[in-house]
């Protein structure tokens, strides 16, 4: 099967895993997980548990053992966005080409839904039937780590932070490798840890590394298109990291400095991958489809 066929099946397993896990029925708490839901299958590339999924079969795991925690990873970025898009955050009402989860329930459930998201994805982990009790222990502690006031969340503080005034370059990247590197990183740990592979692995470091590369070129790219694309083919506002003053690659560097750093990123990522011997086309394929996307 050639890797863009494999990868769309992937990703139709990666959906109906989601959809089975959520909740469908609760006595107490209906409307939170119809926003859980709502959040969660309106849309969405899936990258994150796409890149799980393959890198535990580039490392000759089953990708049926990373398709839990790989949703678990989903589950964590659907969060996040939901309050990302809140008034008191990005302010934006466009998600995946639907109203947000704040526009379509309110506020209220809005915030719960992502709290719930995110409980829901650590239970994901301690269910999953294919792993060691001690790759449970390890994952979440990845996902936990990548989440936390270290990453992803200490990420947003310091994009908030800085709204109004200039950052360099260098500080622009150390906010990515938080906000958005922590999360796409540890899908590739995560990935490695499924497939076996011990935290001191030559493997499990390379793996570490490619994926701090990729999650760094995502964003750059995420940049690019908020200032190239429109809003009905991104799904969300564009022009909206100028309108909030935000700092951006493009604001700094430039659109074709932008793109040149991206490509480089995946460049040294392919040729980290062949030099290390972990040489698979599908995961090949995905890395370049998630650097070269329009949207």
């Amino acid at each position: 099967m050639n890797p863009d066929s494999y990868l769309r099946q992937l990703r139709q397993s990666i959906d109906e895993k989601l959809a089975s896990i959520l909740p469908k029925e609760s006595p107490i708490a209906e409307p939170m997980l119809e926003a859980m839901r709502y959040a969660v299958l309106g849309g969405g590339k899936r990258i994150r548990p796409l890149l799980t999924c393959t890198v535990c079969s580039a490392l000759e795991g089953g990708f049926e053992n990373a398709l839990l925690p790989g949703c678990a990873i989903e589950f964590i970025h659907a969060y996040s966005l939901i309050h990302d898009d809140l008034p008191a955050m990005d302010d934006d009402d466009l998600r995946h080409g639907r109203p947000s989860t704040h526009k379509k329930f309110g506020e209220a459930i809005a915030i719960l839904a992502g709290d719930s998201l995110h409980s829901l994805a650590f239970q994901s982990i301690v269910r999953a039937p294919d792993i060691s009790e001690d790759t449970k222990v390890k994952a979440i502690s990845a996902l936990a780590e990548a989440a936390g006031w270290r990453g992803m969340s200490g990420g947003q503080c310091l994009d908030i932070n800085s709204e109004g005034r200039r950052l360099s370059i260098d500080q622009l990247r150390s906010l990515h490798v938080a906000k958005t590197g922590a999360l796409i990183r540890t899908s590739f740990q995560i990935g490695a840890l499924c497939a076996g592979e011990d935290e001191d692995s030559r493997n499990f470091q390379v793996l570490t590394e490619v994926g701090g590369n990729i999650g760094l070129a995502f964003q750059i790219v995420d940049d690019i298109l908020d200032v190239t694309s429109d809003s009905e083919t991104l799904g969300k506002p564009s022009q909206s990291d100028n309108e909030a003053e935000k700092n951006t690659f493009p604001k700094l560097m430039g659109i074709e400095k932008s793109q040149e750093e991206a490509n480089e990123l995946l460049t040294s990522s392919l040729q980290l991958l062949c030099d290390s011997g972990i040489e698979n086309s599908t995961l090949a394929s995905l890395l370049q489809q998630t650097v070269h996307r329009k949207n």
